[in-house]
C-alpha cells in the first residue's frame, strides 16, 4: 500500500511541473529565496552552499523541486496535501479488501494449527529414531562380537582340519601302501606318507597332542613298510644294470627317473637303507661302466697302428738296404708318418664325431694311429660321464656320487693309458693327443660339465713330459749322430734333413693356434742342432762347390716343407732363406770361377784402375785382348755346361732357374764392367771386332730362363 502512495504522489508531483523542468534556472532561484523571520541571520552560515548545491546539481529529485520556483513552505504543504490523500485512498483500499483479509487471517491460523500438529508428530518420530539409533548401535556391538567369534571358530576349525587331516592315517592309503603296486599311485601315496611322518616329527604342538599316541605307531609301522618295499623295488632295478647289452642310458632315463622320488624318500625317512641303495648303485655302475670300458681298449687295441719305435728317430741312419733306387730313402713308413702328419692333422677336425664301433672297424680290416683311438676313448669316457653325472645329480641330487662310480673307469683307462704311454715314440701323435685333450677341455666346459677337469688335466700333464722326452730324443739324435755314417757322397736332400723339415713342418702346423711358447723354444733348438749336423755332413765332400750344393739342395727343401705348414712364414723358415740366399751367391761365384776365371780375376783386380794414371804398370791392350778372345770363343759354350752343371746337381728345377739366371747376371755384370774397361784403356777400340754385345748375352739368358 505504501508503494502505492509513493506513485500517487510522485504522479502529482510530476503533473505540477512538467511545464517548468526544462527551465531551471539555479541562479534565478537562489536570488529569490526568503528565509523565515523567526530564523535570525546570525544562526545560519551559508557557506558551502555553493559546492552542496553543485552536488546536487545531478539529483533529480532536488534538481525536479528547486526548478519549480516555489517556497519550501508551500512545497511542503503540498505534499502533506498529497500525502493525507494517499492515506484516505490507502483506507478504502483496506476496506475494499477487508473480507480478503479476513479470510487470508483464517487460512493462516489454519496452517498454524496444521503447523503445531506437524511438530508434535515429527517431535514423535524423532524420538523413535533416537530409540532405534540405540537398538542398531546395540546390534552392530553384538554383530561384530558375533564376527569375531565366527572368524575365531573358522580359523580353529580350519588349523583343526588340517591338524586331523595330517595326522589321520586314511585305510586307503594302508592298503596302497602294503599291498599296492609300486606305480604312480603309490608314489602320490608316498608323497603323502612322508608330508604326515614331517609333521609329527616337526610340530612341537603335534608332540604333546593325545591324537599322536594313537596314530604314530600306525604311521611307523607304514614307515617301515614304505622303506623296505621300495629298496626292495630300487635293488630289483639296479640289478637290472648288470644284465649284458643292456643299455644302461635308456634304463636311467625311462626306468629310474621315473621313480627317483623313491630315493628322496628313502633319504629322508630311512638313512641307512639310503646308503644301501647308494652303495648298491655305486657297486653295480662302478663294475658295469668298468667292464664296458675294458672290453672297449680290448678292442681298440686290436686296431691300433703301430706308427714308430724307440729307434725312429730324425738322426738316426736309414738301416734299409741300399740299393740303386732306395738310396738316400728310408721306409715306406717312416716317411708318411713318423715325421710328417699328413692326414693325421684330420683327426683334431673331427673331434666331435662319435667314437668308433671297434666291431665294424674290425670288419673292414681298418687299423689307425694311436690318437685315433686316443679321440675314441675319450669321446666316449666323455659321453658316458656326462649322462651319469645329469642322472646322479637328478636322481640322487648328489654330484660326489660319480666320482665314487667312475673311479673303477678311471683305474680301467689309466692302466691302459700307463701302458702305451712308456712305448709311445711318436712325438706327432704325442702332440695330437695333447690338441685332443685341449679341445676335449673345451667341450666339457660348453657343457659346463666339470666332473672330468683333474681326469683331463692329469692326462695332460702326464703327455707333454712324455712328449718332451720322445723330442729330446730327436734332438739327441741329431747332436750326436755319426757323420760317417750319416754320409752319402749325393748332394741331394738328405733324408735327415727331410725327416727335420717334416717333423718341424708338422709341429709348426699343430701349434698355429695354439702358440705354444715352449713348443717354439724346443723347434729353435731342433734348429740349431740340425744346422750343425748339415755343415758336418757338406763339410766330408772334397770340393767346396759340391758342399755348397749339398747345403743348397737341404735348404731349399726344408724351405718348400715350411711353406706348406705356414705359408707367411715363421723364425725357422727365414733362418733357412738367409742360408739358402748366402750358400746361392757362393755357389754362384763358384760357377763362374770354374768357367770364366780368369775375367772374374782380371775385373775384381785391374778393372778398377784408371789406364791414363801413372801408375808403375798401366793396363795395356795386350794383357785384356786374350781374355777378350778367349770369351768371345767359348762364352756359349760355358753357359750350356753351367746350364748343364745346375740341371744335374739341383733336384729343384725352380731352385735351379733361379741360380743359373743369378749365375748369368752376376757374369753380365762381370763382363759389363770389362767392356767399360776396355774403353778406357789406349788402343783398346781395336778390341771391339772381339767383343761380345750385352744384347747377344741378355739373349741367352732369356732363352735359358724359357727352358725352365
Amino acid at each position: 500500500m505504501a508503494d502505492v502512495a509513493m506513485n500517487k504522489v510522485e504522479q502529482s508531483y510530476g503533473e505540477t511541473n512538467d511545464d517548468q523542468k526544462n527551465i531551471f534556472d539555479l541562479g534565478a532561484f537562489v536570488g529569490d529565496l526568503t528565509i523565515e523571520e523567526d530564523v535570525s541571520n546570525d544562526d545560519i552560515s551559508l557557506e558551502g552552499l555553493q559546492q552542496e548545491l553543485e552536488e546536487c546539481k545531478n539529483d533529480d529529485v532536488v534538481a525536479n523541486i528547486l526548478s519549480k520556483g516555489a517556497k519550501l513552505r508551500e512545497y511542503t504543504k503540498g505534499v502533506e496535501n498529497n500525502l493525507r490523500q494517499v492515506e484516505l485512498d490507502s483506507i478504502q483500499d483496506y476496506i475494499h479488501e477487508s473480507d480478503n483479509l479476513v479470510s487470508l487471517h483464517d487460512q493462516i491460523r489454519e496452517c498454524d494449527s496444521i503447523l503445531s500438529q506437524m511438530e508434535t508428530l515429527l517431535s514423535g518420530f524423532q524420538a523413535e529414531i533416537g530409540s532405534i539409533s540405540s537398538d542398531i548401535k546395540i546390534l552392530q556391538e553384538k554383530s561384530m562380537d558375533m564376527g569375531l567369534k565366527l572368524k575365531n571358530r573358522k580359523v580353529a576349525e580350519s588349523k583343526l582340519a588340517k591338524f586331523v587331516e595330517d595326522i589321520i592315517v586314511p585305510p586307503r592309503m594302508v592298503d596302497i601302501i602294503i599291498d599296492g603296486e609300486v606305480n604312480d599311485e603309490f608314489l602320490r601315496t608316498l608323497e603323502i606318507l612322508s608330508k604326515k611322518l614331517k609333521f609329527v616329527e616337526v610340530d612341537p604342538m603335534v608332540k604333546v597332542s593325545k591324537a599322536l599316541k594313537d596314530v604314530q605307531p600306525e604311521l611307523e609301522k607304514l614307515r617301515q613298510k614304505a622303506v623296505s618295499k621300495t629298496f626292495d623295488f630300487v635293488v630289483q632295478k639296479l640289478y637290472a644294470l648288470r644284465k649284458p647289452k643292456t643299455n644302461i642310458q635308456i634304463l636311467q632315463q625311462s626306468v629310474l627317473l621315473k621313480y627317483k622320488y623313491i630315493v628322496s624318500f628313502l633319504k629322508e625317512h630311512g638313512s641307512e637303507v639310503y646308503n644301501e641303495v647308494r652303495g648298491a648303485y655305486i657297486d653295480t655302475m662302478n663294475k658295469v661302466l668298468s667292464a664296458h670300458f675294458r672290453a672297449y681298449i680290448l678292442a681298440l687295441e686290436k686296431l691300433q697302428l703301430d706308427i714308430a719305435t724307440y729307434s725312429d728317430l730324425i738322426g738316426v741312419e736309414t738301416r734299409s738296404t741300399a740299393g740303386l733306387f732306395l738310396r738316400g730313402r728310408e721306409p715306406l713308413k717312416n716317411r708318411s708318418a713318423v715325421y710328417a702328419l699328413g692326414e693325421r692333422i684330420k683327426i683334431l677336425k673331427e673331434i666331435d664325431e662319435p667314437a668308433l664301433i671297434p666291431h665294424i672297424a674290425e670288419a673292414s680290416s681298418s687299423k689307425y694311429p694311436y690318437e685315433v683311438l686316443f679321440r675314441s676313448l675319450h669321446k666316449l669316457l666323455m659321453d658316458t660321464a656326462t649322462s651319469e653325472y645329469h642322472f646322479c645329480d637328478d636322481f640322487f641330487g648328489e654330484e660326489s656320487i660319480f666320482y665314487e662310480i667312475f673311479a673303477g673307469p678311471f683305474a680301467v683307462i689309466d692302466e691302459h693309458f700307463n701302458s702305451i704311454l712308456p712305448n709311445c715314440y711318436d712325438a706327432i701323435g704325442l702332440m695330437l693327443m695333447i690338441r685332443i685333450i685341449h679341445q676335449h677341455q673345451l667341450t666339457m666346459s660348453r657343457r659346463r660339465i666339470p666332473c672330468l677337469d683333474l681326469y683331463l688335466d692329469k692326462v695332460n700333464i702326464s703327455l707333454w713330459p712324455r712328449f718332451k722326452m720322445v723330442f729330446d730324443m730327436h734332438l739327441n739324435s741329431l747332436r750326436n749322430a755319426n757323420v760317417k755314417t750319416l754320409w752319402e757322397d749325393d748332394v741331394r736332400p738328405h733324408y735327415v734333413m727331410r725327416r727335420y723339415a717334416e717333423f718341424t713342418a708338422s709341429l709348426i702346423r699343430l701349434n698355429v693356434e695354439y702358440g705354444d711358447g715352449q713348443l717354439e723354444l724346443n723347434l729353435e733348438r731342433l734348429r740349431m742342432a740340425v744346422d750343425d749336423l748339415l755343415i758336418k755332413l757338406a763339410k766330408v765332400f772334397p770340393k767346396t762347390k759340391l758342399q755348397i750344393v749339398f747345403l743348397i739342395n737341404n735348404y731349399d727343401m726344408t724351405i718348400s716343407v715350411l711353406k706348406e705348414a705356414s705359408p707367411d712364414g715363421g723364425k725357422i723358415q727365414m733362418h733357412f732363406e738367409e742360408l739358402l740366399k748366402s750358400n746361392t751367391a757362393l755357389f754362384v761365384e763358384e760357377l763362374l770361377l770354374e768357367h770364366f776365371s780368369d775375367i772374374i780375376k782380371f775385373v775384381k783386380t785391374r778393372a778398377s784402375e784408371d789406364p791414363t794414371s801413372s801408375s808403375e804398370k798401366p793396363i795395356a791392350v795386350g794383357e785384356v785382348e786374350p781374355l777378350v778372345k778367349d770369351f768371345a770363343s767359348r762364352w756359349k759354350g760355358a753357359i750350356e755346361l753351367m746350364h748343364k752343371d745346375v740341371i744335374t746337381s739341383f733336384s729343384s728345377l725352380l731352385c735351379g732357374m733361379e741360380i743359373l739366371r743369378a749365375a748369368l747376371t752376376q757374369l753380365l755384370l762381370y763382363y759389363t764392367r770389362l767392356s767399360d774397361c776396355i774403353k778406357r784403356i789406349v788402343g783398346g777400340s781395336a778390341l771391339n771386332k772381339d767383343l761380345v754385345s750385352i744384347s747377344s748375352i741378355m739373349y741367352e739368358i732369356k732363352k735359358y730362363s724359357r727352358t725352365f
